[in-house]
């Protein structure tokens, strides 16, 4: 069963209705009982985050977060030379562009953007 099949059914649950048949349990029912209403809602809030996490990574590149080796280091370093832009370059070694940034700021081919820089770093350069 995927994520999203089970959140529709723990969201009626917790709703206090049979996934199945679409009636509201009766009030002696446990699904009507609050501790377990909120406990499925819980639930519910849990699944929710596995499907946004799960759609976020399936949008990332395919080698998104994976380490960079010399050989795919100097490849990049070469084409960027070459004059290769971000963009492409992302699409040819299937990163994000701020991987490549990154990495291209690692290898000193690119000055590091202050937002990615640790505060102290750009605090030394300031004061």
């Amino acid at each position: 069963m995927i994520e999203q099949d089970a959140l529709g059914i723990v969201k009626a649950l917790a709703d206090g209705v049979d996934p199945v048949s679409g009636e509201v349990f009766p009030a002696n029912s446990p699904y009507q009982n609050a501790q377990i209403a909120r406990a499925l809602f819980a639930a519910v809030n849990a699944l929710e985050e596995k499907v946004k996490r799960k759609n976020r990574n399936n949008a990332l590149p395919e080698r998104a977060g994976k380490p960079w080796d010399k050989t795919e280091s100097d490849l990049l370093a070469q084409k960027f030379d070459k004059g290769i832009s971000i963009v492409e370059l992302a699409k040819e070694h299937k990163r994000t562009r701020g991987a490549i940034q990154s990495q291209l700021a690692k290898l000193g081919k690119i000055e590091m953007p202050p937002q990615w820089r640790k505060r102290s770093e750009v605090n030394e350069k300031i004061g």
